[in-house]
């Protein structure tokens, strides 16, 4: 028996209602259970219970053996002076207040369905990484569905939760939150973490005072990269050398990114850090206002057509300075538009929704999760072979969430479908 059990049969009531008594024979009527505590202090607060002919308004405490009270040291602590109930497993001892009265306890061991114990002895046999595998199929879809939309929900709050930490450190400037998750999101995993000091040590401001000079933000962003360091002899190399070596000195940039830091090795050339950030410049050039570009767009195909802006000339035949590509670059491509889509847009439109209190927003963001096929990885693979349909970003964000926070921790107490896999006849 765990603890964690205790409150979930608690939570949903889940034993004889009709009989209830505490060690003392006073019959108990339970009118609310109240809400689970997350933060210090009584696991159950604002509780209802009628005890006799009283109607008690407080906290519930729950333990496996009443003198675990004791041995927690809640006897001596004023947060628990408000118990109004002490629910146990196994009535082993009295427990007291820190006056010293008695708290009425309410045990479960007798009446508790047996039937209940035994789903959730199967559910939390050891075996798979996803518990629920081989009872999934009897789970009601509606109960699926509820899970993944309550899921999708966490992972964009998680996510935004990351955006108002940093956003602090730019002064609430949600135009630059914005430019430096597009630039972390632009170096995919491999290059995530230099791309994302790139945006840092370089301000979205003064990329916008070069707005439509593609030259001159590509020598910004090449300069602040480290790639213009060496000594090549390559015609557009040198302009874009003599341009950063002026705008530096104009905007007084001090920060760059070693060079060394960038990753080539086991990328197409496509992939390139180098190609990447052409990418980058050219989109900025055309686009500046970053953030209205991702919550003011009238359709999501306008969104993907702008983040498709194609690199210049220079990039569509280098893969690096002075190294030509036997053929033509292409654009962003259609997997990567819809990485940032996930990664950048939603996150943000979320964030901006949480920040202004507006629904849709909120919306906003989950409609855009809903335009984009689904991600194909380990995780959403482990979902399919169960069954579970992916048709698009929003199932596949849902499903990572799932298996992440509440699979692999073993939350089933806390999951929809673990609830109803106990709680099944």
């Amino acid at each position: 028996m765990e603890e964690s059990f205790l409150h979930f049969i608690w939570s949903f009531q889940h034993f004889n209602t009709r009989i209830l008594n505490t060690d003392s024979g006073t019959g108990i009527v339970v009118i609310n259970p109240g809400f689970k505590n997350t933060d210090a202090g009584p696991d159950f607060k604002n509780a209802k219970v009628k005890i006799g002919e009283i109607i008690w308004n407080g906290n519930v405490e729950i333990h496996i053996h009443s003198a675990d009270w004791a041995r927690h040291n809640h006897h001596i602590d004023d947060a628990y002076d408000n118990v109004i109930l002490h629910v146990v497993w196994k009535n082993d001892a009295v427990v007291r207040r820190k006056d010293d009265t008695i708290i009425p306890v309410l045990e479960l061991k007798n009446i508790v369905d047996e039937e209940l114990i035994l789903n959730y002895r199967q559910l939390f046999r050891p075996g798979n990484e996803i518990l629920c595998e081989k009872f999934i199929d009897n789970v009601k879809p509606i109960t699926l569905l509820s899970m993944m939309d309550k899921v999708l929900v966490e992972r964009l709050e998680h996510k935004s939760e990351a955006i108002f930490r940093e956003i602090a450190l730019t002064g609430n400037d949600w135009e630059e939150i914005t430019w430096r998750k597009l630039c972390q999101n632009f170096g995919f995993k491999t290059n995530a973490h230099p791309f994302l000091e790139l945006g840092k040590s370089l301000p979205l401001n003064i990329l916008k005072k070069q707005a439509h000079n593609l030259k001159s933000i590509e020598a910004l962003l090449f300069g602040q990269a480290g790639f213009l360091e060496e000594s090549v002899e390559d015609d557009y190399f040198e302009e874009l050398v003599r341009e950063y070596d002026f705008l530096k000195r104009k905007y007084d940039l001090n920060r760059r990114i070693d060079k060394h830091q960038w990753k080539f090795l086991r990328l197409r050339p496509a992939n390139f850090p180098t190609i990447r950030i052409a990418q980058l410049a050219a989109i900025v050039a055309n686009h500046s206002n970053l953030f209205s570009l991702f919550t003011d767009y009238d359709n999501i195909s306008d969104l993907k057509k702008a983040l498709g802006t194609r690199q210049s000339a220079y990039w569509i035949k280098h893969y690096n300075f002075c190294s030509e590509s036997k053929t033509e670059l292409g654009r962003l491509g259609i997997s990567s538009i819809e990485n940032i889509l996930i990664n950048t847009a939603a996150p943000i439109l979320f964030a901006n929704g949480i920040h202004k209190d507006n629904e849709a927003d909120k919306e906003k963001a989950l409609m855009v999760l809903s335009s984009v096929k689904a991600e194909s990885n380990r995780i959403t693979k482990n979902w399919k072979s169960l069954g579970i349909s992916m048709k698009s970003a929003f199932d596949s964000q849902a499903a990572i969430e799932l298996y992440n926070n509440y699979c692999l921790k073993k939350k089933c107490l806390h999951c929809n479908v673990g609830a109803e896999i106990i709680s099944k006849k």
